[in-house]
This record gives structure tokens, sequence and C-alpha cells, in this order.
């Protein structure tokens, strides 16, 4: 499974609040358009920031093309249903970071967590630039302009680092936002050849105890849809696979999937003969049943 095309810009230079998705499906959902002017009055916010709602909406997998709720939507906001409203679960936050990758339309991620960490675990804003620059080519996007690029990976870079003292932006704001709690990217200082001191990315592959195994298995069940055998491999390393998008390590996908094998056993296991790793889905799962599974408990 390989990215085709690759997107940038749209989100206005805003990071996605907290609160801005189920802002994003309330308005959505009783009809209202965000192209109208009374937009800015009924979300309560100014005109770019309204483009960039419906924005992270989309990105999100909040809303589909025709800016009206999907199943994910309704499954987690539904008023009377909604299995987490205000985002309290740190499950949802995992899950909304999947789907960030699998809509593909905040394109970025996507290609951080599936090709840049495969070449390099820590990573400066300029190396980034010149990362996208290159993909820009490779994927033959008209996007090749580096400001644009830069707006993005400053976007990026507050959406998963968490802000620090001395930073330029509004840190009580960033903090606010939707997945900056997964903590999965770590900044630190290091000097360059000048010795100026340059602000360095990182983004380690870990056991994540605090990653449920049904948020796993749902990322399985979604991204290979159809399929009965998977390697411990793809699942490691495969495009949008667990390992990649929740930033694994060998260890902590094994464990993963041991808990899958046993908490599910009448639809998954997972077997080790003769030095060949592979979970097999044995019969249909609904995956939305494999959540239902996690927030019952």
């Amino acid at each position: 499974m390989i990215q085709q095309r690759i997107y940038f810009s749209g989100h206005e230079s805003f990071i996605c609040k907290q609160f801005w998705l189920k802002k994003t499906f309330d308005f959505s959902r009783v009809g209202k358009s965000f192209n109208e002017d009374t937009a800015v009055v009924d979300l309560g916010v100014g005109k770019n920031m309204v483009a960039s709602l419906r924005y992270w909406g989309k990105a999100f997998g909040i809303l589909n093309e025709n800016d009206t709720p999907t199943i994910l939507a309704n499954y987690l906001f539904e008023s009377d249903t909604g299995r987490d409203l205000y985002l309290e679960d740190f499950a949802t936050i995992w899950l909304l970071h999947y789907f960030l990758l699998k809509t593909n339309r905040f394109s970025i991620a996507s290609l951080f967590f599936n090709e840049l960490r495969k070449e390099r675990i820590e990573f400066t804003k300029d190396q980034s630039v010149n990362f996208l620059l290159r993909k820009t080519q490779e994927y033959e996007t008209n996007t090749d302009n580096a400001n644009t690029l830069e707006r993005d990976i400053s976007v990026f870079l507050r959406m998963y680092s968490k802000p620090q003292k001395g930073d330029s932006i509004d840190i009580e704001d960033d903090f606010n936002g939707v997945l900056v709690d997964l903590d999965l990217m770590k900044r630190f200082k290091q000097r360059d050849l000048d010795h100026n001191l340059v602000d360095w990315y990182k983004i380690d592959s870990e056991e994540r105890i605090d990653l449920p195994c049904e948020i796993v298995l749902f990322n399985i069940l979604d991204n290979y849809e159809g399929q009965q055998t998977l390697t411990f491999r793809e699942l490691l390393t495969g495009w949008n696979a667990p390992g990649v998008v929740f930033a694994l390590n060998p260890d902590g996908l094994y464990n993963k999937l041991q808990e899958i094998s046993e908490r599910y056993n009448r639809h998954v296991v997972y077997t080790e003969t003769a030095g060949n790793e592979v979970l097999q889905i044995k019969s249909q799962i609904n995956k939305y049943d494999i959540l239902d599974g996690y927030y019952n408990r």
C-alpha cells in the first residue's frame, strides 16, 4: 500500500484544538454550511478558523467530501450514543492519530511516520523541508514552494511536540492541541557546526503501554481489510501498519499481538512456527465492535 498523492496547506497555519472536532461535528450534523457567512457566528471563530475547522474535520476523518459526518464521527460524537464526546479517553486520541495518517489530507503526517522515520528518527526543521522537497518530486505534486512546506512542517511539529518556554507561539494555545498529549515527538537542542543551538525532533519507537490493543486491532482490520494472514514484519514496517502508525518497537508490537490473540482468540490468532511469525484472522470481525469492547470496559 503506497501513497499516490500528497497534499499541503489548507489548515490556515492553525493546529487542531481539543474541542474543534466535536464543534465541527455538531455544526455539520444539523446541515449547516462552512461556506455561509453565518458560519463565523455559529462556530464562534474567525473566518480563517472556519476554513481550518473544516480542513481538520476532513483530515481526521470526521467529515466526508460532502462536509457531512462520517461513521467515525457519529461513533465518537453523537449526543446519545457517542463513545467519547469530549475526547477524554487516550484511546480515542490514538484512534484519531491513525485516521489523520489514513485520510492523507495532512500528508506530512503520513510521510513522516511512513517514510522519514525509516530514514532517520531524529531530524531538524531544515532537514524536514529538504525531505518534503524531495517527496514533492517523487510524487510529482505541484507543490514545491519551500515556504508552503515550511508552514506545514511548523504545524506538524506543533501538533505532535509539546511547546516549550521561549517558543514564539502561544504556549497555552498549543497545549490544547488534540494530539500533543500522545507525546509521540520529543524536542531537544543540539549545537551545530557553528556552535549554534538548533532544535532537533525525535520520534522514538517504544512499547506504548498506554496504547490499547483494541486500537491496534482496529488499525489492522481497517488498514488490511479483507486480508487473513499478515506477517510480523508487515505489521511492523508496512504502510500505515501498527508498528509505523504508533511508533511501536518490535517488543511493543509483539506484546500487542499477544494481547489481541488472547483477548480475541475466537477471531484472531498469533502464531510463531519455525521462525514464521504470523497473525491470522480466522473470522470476520466488525472493527467497531472491537472498539465497543474497549469502551464498554
